[in-house]
């Protein structure tokens, strides 16, 4: 089986450019943020999330309706919420004895714009 990776890919000599080093560092987010961007990530990282979350685009629910919406069990889906809940991506409200869901603020619908333009590039 051929190696597809090119030669191209990888440096012929070994050379540490400090001055580019050096800036690269200090423009490095902290390491906390870092942390927790790849946090977030990972809760994009699950289809059902995924889901969950376009099916809130579309409008508030219970989680009645997005169990009926995705086909799944009440549970699966409740777990799933608390997930996102937990991660600020969607809120809830209580209606009487109905809680709703709802995205939490615009910043998943660019998250999601924004995958959506490079997976179709």
């Amino acid at each position: 089986m051929k190696d597809n990776k090119s030669n191209n890919d990888v440096c012929e000599i070994t050379v540490i450019h400090e001055d580019v080093v050096d800036k690269v560092k200090k423009l490095m987010p902290e390491e906390e943020k870092l942390y927790d961007l790849a946090e977030l990530f990972k809760i994009f990282g699950d289809t059902t999330r995924i889901k969950i979350l376009c099916a809130l685009f579309k409008s508030e629910m219970c989680v009645c309706d997005i169990a009926a919406t995705l086909g799944m069990n009440q549970s699966a889906v409740s777990h799933q919420l608390r997930i996102l809940k937990q991660s600020k991506l969607v809120k809830c409200r209580k209606e009487g004895k109905v809680v709703y869901y709802s995205l939490a603020d615009d910043h998943v619908i660019k998250i999601f714009d924004q995958g959506f333009s490079h997976i179709e590039e």
